[in-house]
């Protein structure tokens, strides 16, 4: 047995070294690298993505998308930026009150990617059974409901967290949550509390789209022809008013022909669906790289703009503590849209999803479930996330699985 030492002039060199930098040798640990790997064909496989995790506890809070490092970095250079020059003309749209040329198109597309997603749904459901649980937000599709102890209702520690199920409808599939409509988003961009009941309410991802340059006869906003100007941090609009009134939208005729589902086999209207879903989101987060979005960082809430509300209905934790306002972070696509992850159903005649198998089923949006159980193929983003590549064992060789 042969035993390595360190000499002691270099065992005391690691030591000052440890304690002029303490943090040196943990840097070091933390980084982790992700690589994909090459298909044969060329193209690269989809990073693994696992079942999504809920949160440990109501009072946790989301995780931020951009690190809280790099949003300390960006005020500070905002904040000298604004000290060397005051007063300035604000060239980038769409913070100038301008919109961004190259989104109007994408604006358009997702929203008819929207409307063609419910439309298919809307026949789909009729055919695929959704199902829901009475005391919780679970959603099962399928003929039969699950048997996996998950839910979280009242009196669910007497059903020993079984679920209770009913029909469901399509707003249990895909649900998108609204958000204040803002006339004005450069001038106005905060709705106080007392203007809670005047403002409409509609989709966030519908007033994405209006912010981008989709108009809409029933949502009025406005739209600039000059840039605004920055002075000390506060936006100054010197438009005259004939400009404001020449950049009045009544709105367009944004009717989509729904005429393209009629005909359709299951098969093919369950591909349309899934296609439309993907071009919603793909859309979603282009848009989102330039106009800003805003989710609670304890609730579901919403708000499309430059800023959130000032609207004091937050019920989530710590409220008191806030006076019923919104902690307001960076919002993710999937604050706009709720993908409703439920259990993936590998065999439709089979027996229902065990709950001592739980570990073995993967997980897919209730959209994608839908589409797949409706004869679309699977898409290779959810692949993993399905666990197709998984086969449970019996419930009676359970014993011998390891």
């Amino acid at each position: 047995m042969h035993l390595t030492f360190l000499s002691s002039t270099s065992a005391i060199g690691s030591l000052k070294k440890l304690q002029l930098s303490p943090t040196s040798i943990l840097v070091f640990s933390r980084t982790l690298t992700v690589e994909t790997i090459s298909a044969p064909d060329g193209d690269q496989d989809h990073l693994y993505a696992d079942i999504p995790k809920p949160a440990k506890s109501k009072s946790e809070r989301k995780p931020y998308p951009t690190p809280m490092k790099i949003l300390v970095q960006r005020a500070k250079q905002e904040r000298e930026a604004r000290k060397l020059q005051p007063c300035k003309l604000l060239e980038e749209p769409p913070e100038n009150g301008l919109l961004v040329p190259e989104l109007v198109g994408v604006a358009h597309q997702v929203y008819r990617a929207r409307e063609l997603i419910l439309s298919g749904l809307s026949k789909l459901v009729n055919v695929i059974p959704v199902l829901r649980c009475s005391h919780c937000f679970e959603v099962h599709i399928g003929q039969v409901g699950h048997e996996i102890r998950t839910c979280t209702g009242p009196k669910s520690g007497l059903r020993n967290a079984t679920h209770v199920w009913r029909k469901g409808r399509i707003h249990d599939v895909i649900y998108f949550p609204k958000c204040f409509h803002l006339y004005d988003r450069v001038g106005k961009p905060r709705i106080i509390h007392n203007e809670s009941r005047k403002v409409k309410q509609l989709p966030a991802i519908v007033e994405l789209c209006i912010q981008a340059g989709l108009n809409l006869e029933n949502h009025p906003t406005k739209r600039r022809t000059r840039p605004v100007y920055s002075i000390e941090g506060r936006i100054v609009d010197f438009e005259t008013e004939t400009d404001l009134v020449a950049s009045e939208v009544t709105g367009t005729d944004c009717s989509i022909d729904l005429s393209l589902t009629k005909g359709l086999t299951m098969r093919e209207l369950s591909i349309l669906t899934l296609d439309s879903w993907f071009e919603m989101i793909s859309g979603a987060k282009k848009i989102m790289e330039r106009y800003k979005v805003h989710t609670c960082g304890y609730c579901p809430e919403v708000q499309v703009g430059p800023k959130g509300h000032k609207v004091r209905n937050c019920r989530a934790s710590k409220h008191q503590s806030r006076n019923g306002m919104h902690a307001w972070q960076e919002a993710t696509v999937f604050d706009l849209v709720g993908p409703n992850y439920v259990w993936h159903v590998a065999d439709l005649s089979g027996p229902p999803l065990s709950n001592d198998l739980k570990r073995y089923y993967g997980k897919a949006p209730a959209v994608v479930e839908m589409c797949v159980q409706a004869g679309a193929p699977v898409p290779s983003e959810y692949r993993s996330m399905m666990r197709l590549d998984v086969v449970p064992p019996c419930r009676d060789e359970l014993d011998l699985v390891t």
